[in-house]
C-alpha cells in the first residue's frame, strides 16, 4: 500500500476522531504516503501530524460541483491505492466513486456506497465509539480494534500559551452548535462558584462564543476568570488543555479535543447520550448527566431548542463534579 487517502469532510469533531485510524494506517504501512481530505476549516486539526503527507480541502460554500471536480482531478491523478471514506454523505461519497483509487472502502450509509469496494455497517446507539467504528474499516489490514486520537500543537502553539501555565488552572469550554447540546449558563456559573477562586478558571470558545463567556465572567462575580474566547487557534486551545488540572465541556469538539491531549475531562451530556459512540476517550474522564427522562435522548446531534419546552436533561446535577 503506497498511497493512502482518508475523506472525513463532517465536523470538528469528526476529523479529531478520525485521527486514530489515520495513524493506525501509518502504523500498518510505514511507508504509505497517506493524504485527508476534510472541510475548510477544520484542517488546521491535522498540521503537524507526523502522519499525514498532505491536506485537502473541500469548501462546500464555493460552488460544490465545481469543488467536487476539482478534488477527484487532483485525487485520480494521485493514483491512490485505497480510499477511506469515513463520510457518510452525499458529497464524498461523490468524490470516492470519482477519486480513480483501486480501492474504496466506507460506510453502506452513504448514497454512493454501490461503488465501495467494501463497505460496513455504522450503527449509532450501541455503545460503540466513532473511532471503533472508523477501525472497522482497516481491520483486515491488522488495525486495533480501538485507538486514541491524536493533536499535534506545535512549539509555537505551546510558547503561546504558555503565560497562561504559570498557576494552576481549569478550562470551561461553555457553547456548542446546537443548544440542547449546551449545559444552560446558570448551570456554569454553578459549577464555577463550584471550583472556587483558588485556582484560575479559562473560558475557552470560538470568536462567536465571547459574549456567552462574557456573562459568564461578569455574572460568577469571580476575579479569577479570564475570556480566552475568540483568543486562541483550535491547537493553542489543545497545547493549553492538555495541562489543565480539569476541562470542562459539552457533547462537542472541546470534548475531542481533551479526548486527543488524553487531558482529564468532565463532560455533560444533555440531550445526546454516550451510547451514540462520541463520549471522552481520555484516561481520567467523566460523564455527567440526567438520567431516566423519557425525552432523552431527543436526537443524534442536538436542537437549537427543547422539542418540549423545558430542558430538564440540562439540569445537571454537579454535586459529584470532579475538580
Amino acid at each position: 500500500m503506497n498511497k493512502i487517502l482518508f475523506i472525513q469532510t463532517a465536523f470538528l469533531g469528526d476529523v479529531i476522531l478520525a485521527t486514530a485510524a489515520i495513524a493506525e494506517a501509518k502504523r500498518i504501512f510505514p511507508n504509505a504516503s497517506i493524504d485527508v481530505l476534510v472541510k475548510k476549516g477544520n484542517e488546521s486539526l491535522l498540521q503537524n501530524n507526523p502522519s499525514i503527507h498532505n491536506i485537502y480541502i473541500f469548501n462546500k460554500s464555493n460552488k460544490k460541483l465545481s469543488e467536487i471536480f476539482r478534488l477527484t482531478n487532483i485525487f485520480r491523478a494521485n493514483r491512490y491505492d485505497i480510499v477511506f471514506n469515513f463520510h457518510r454523505f452525499g458529497s464524498s461519497g461523490i468524490i470516492t466513486l470519482l477519486s480513480g483509487a483501486k480501492k474504496k472502502y466506507g460506510f453502506k450509509k452513504n448514497p454512493f456506497s454501490w461503488s465501495y469496494t467494501k463497505k460496513f455497517e455504522h450503527n449509532i446507539g450501541n455503545g460503540q465509539h466513532e473511532v471503533e467504528r472508523n477501525l472497522q474499516l482497516l481491520q483486515e489490514f491488522g488495525a486495533a480494534t480501538t485507538a486514541q486520537p491524536e493533536l499535534y500543537p506545535s512549539q509555537e502553539n505551546y510558547e503561546k500559551v504558555k503565560p497562561y501555565k504559570t498557576q494552576t488552572y481549569y478550562c470551561i469550554a461553555p457553547a456548542s452548535v446546537w443548544f440542547t447540546k449546551q449545559l444552560p449558563e446558570h448551570k456554569w456559573i454553578e459549577l464555577i462558584q463550584i471550583l472556587g477562586t483558588k485556582h484560575c478558571i479559562y473560558l475557552l470558545g470560538a470568536p462567536n462564543d465571547v459574549e456567552l463567556c462574557e456573562r459568564l465572567q461578569i455574572n460568577s462575580k469571580q476575579n479569577n476568570i479570564i475570556n480566552l474566547a475568540g483568543k486562541l487557534s483550535l491547537l493553542e486551545s489543545a497545547a493549553l488543555m492538555k495541562d489543565a488540572k480539569r476541562n470542562y465541556v459539552n457533547d462537542s469538539g472541546p470534548l475531542h479535543i481533551a479526548s486527543a491531549m488524553n487531558a482529564p475531562v468532565t463532560a455533560f451530556f444533555c440531550s445526546t447520550i454516550t451510547d451514540f459512540g462520541f463520549g471522552p476517550l481520555s484516561n481520567d474522564k467523566q460523564v455527567l448527566e440526567v438520567k431516566n427522562l423519557d425525552c432523552r435522548p431527543c436526537g443524534l446531534h442536538g436542537y437549537k431548542a427543547c422539542p418540549l419546552g423545558h430542558f430538564k436533561c440540562g439540569e445537571i446535577n454537579l454535586l459529584s463534579v470532579k475538580k
